[in-house]
């Protein structure tokens, strides 16, 4: 193993052994043991013919409610006809002469459908209409505008002279009958939507699962090289290995022993207890500024010496890098990071703030989602993970507090213990 000298360009041999030379692999599996992804090309056919069923369905129950109404309004149009042949009967009776009563009958018979009658001299009569409308005779002309869209007037001649037009609105019934349809849809839409959550939040479920399970994998099968790992950096120490590297080693070791804990962590609710936020967030941000280009100026600030919060450090340190990488990764290697811990009445706020190209106020709560990136090569999953471990995990809050072209700044919040 070689290093580069910076001034010189020179390299030397610290030493290492020759059996270090050579490439020692361990193999990794990134998926969770006895867990198989299966794509079955049934399901989609299935997703169609139950959409399709929905739609016939829906459509019958609309078809057969329309015959239903066009029935019904064609039994109210016979009945207000034979009401009009009642009308023409009284009307031609004699006053000497006595009214069967099957007229009456079915002139009385009729207590729901609204009728107004024009006689040839413009007199106006109204059946069935509530007596504040009869009285105003705007109103009573604006309803036979509105009975004419509705019906077909019927006209009472006799003797081919035009004695009276009878103007009827639809039933009470048939008004109702007429937006069934309507509450009918929204129903089925409801349900629909019901049932749409339902299935996406168990589909969410299962990805949720499968993430957990592929992290825990992940994590037991990092443990094997990583206890390897170990052993070797001893060996190292025991050979007089210049222990400048053999530091650095143990570093990383310790660095990836911390990523095995957190990938452990992942779907099962972690153990939190009081630490101090200001020392853990430090630590987190040390970690990157030394390992960052020095291209990125770094800065902290503090408005508090110490301040107990109940967190799990790992996952906790793991949202603060998270959102550390975005800002540098929005700046494109270049720019400035500022972190800042203020209290806030029984809060802490917690601001990492970037001066990269900013993000649309639209997605502000998009990027949040899993999935969403503006990465060429990301799987969109930081983000959503930070809002987990924050939220759900530590029952705090994490937002976008303000971005634009200067930069963006992004607010964690927690309770203070």
């Amino acid at each position: 193993m070689f290093t580069k000298n910076r001034e010189n360009g020179e390299r030397r041999n610290y030493g290492i052994p020759s059996f270090f030379n050579k490439r020692i692999l361990f193999p990794v599996s990134l998926y969770p043991t006895g867990i198989r992804m299966k794509f079955n090309p049934k399901k989609r056919t299935s997703n169609i013919f139950l959409l399709v069923s929905a739609f016939v369905v829906v459509s019958l129950i609309l078809w057969n409610t329309n015959s239903f109404f066009e029935k019904f309004k064609e039994e109210e149009r016979l009945k207000m006809e034979n009401w009009a042949a009642a009308e023409l009967e009284v009307l031609q009776s004699p006053i000497d002469q006595e009214l069967g009563n099957l007229p009456l009958i079915i002139m009385g018979n009729n207590t729901s459908t609204p009728m107004i009658l024009v006689n040839e001299e413009g007199s106006i009569k109204t059946h069935n209409i509530p007596l504040e409308v009869a009285e105003d005779s705007l109103k009573i002309q604006s309803l036979i505008k509105k009975f004419a869209g509705e019906n077909k007037p019927i006209e009472i001649i006799q003797g081919g002279d035009l004695l009276q037009t009878l103007y009827y609105g639809n039933s009470e019934v048939l008004n109702k009958l007429k937006y069934y349809p309507i509450a009918l849809l929204l129903i089925i839409c409801l349900f629909g939507t019901v049932i749409f959550f339902f299935f996406k939040t168990n589909k969410a479920s299962e990805q949720n699962k499968l993430w957990a399970g592929m992290a825990k994998e992940t994590a037991h099968q990092i443990g094997t090289p990583l206890t390897s790992l170990l052993g070797w950096n001893e060996l190292l120490k025991s050979e007089q290995i210049n222990p400048e590297i053999t530091k650095e080693i143990e570093k990383d070791i310790s660095r990836l022993d911390t990523i095995t804990e957190r990938f452990s962590k992942i779907g099962s609710t972690p153990n939190l207890e009081i630490h101090d936020i200001v020392l853990e967030t430090t630590k987190a941000f040390d970690y990157l500024k030394k390992r960052s280009s020095k291209l990125i100026h770094f800065s902290f600030n503090s408005q508090i010496d110490e301040l107990p919060v109940l967190l799990n450090p790992p996952l906790y340190n793991w949202s603060i890098e998270n959102l550390v990488k975005n800002g540098i990764d929005a700046m494109k290697g270049k720019g400035n990071i500022a972190v800042q811990i203020e209290k806030a009445g029984n809060q802490v706020h917690i601001l990492i703030s970037d001066t990269g190209h900013g993000i649309p106020k639209s997605d502000f709560q998009n990027i949040f989602n899993p999935g969403v990136t503006s990465k060429k090569r990301g799987w969109g999953l930081g983000l959503s993970l930070v809002k987990r471990i924050i939220e759900e995990y530590h029952k705090g809050k994490i937002k976008v507090l303000s971005s634009s072209k200067e930069g963006t700044i992004m607010q964690i919040s927690l309770r203070i213990a």
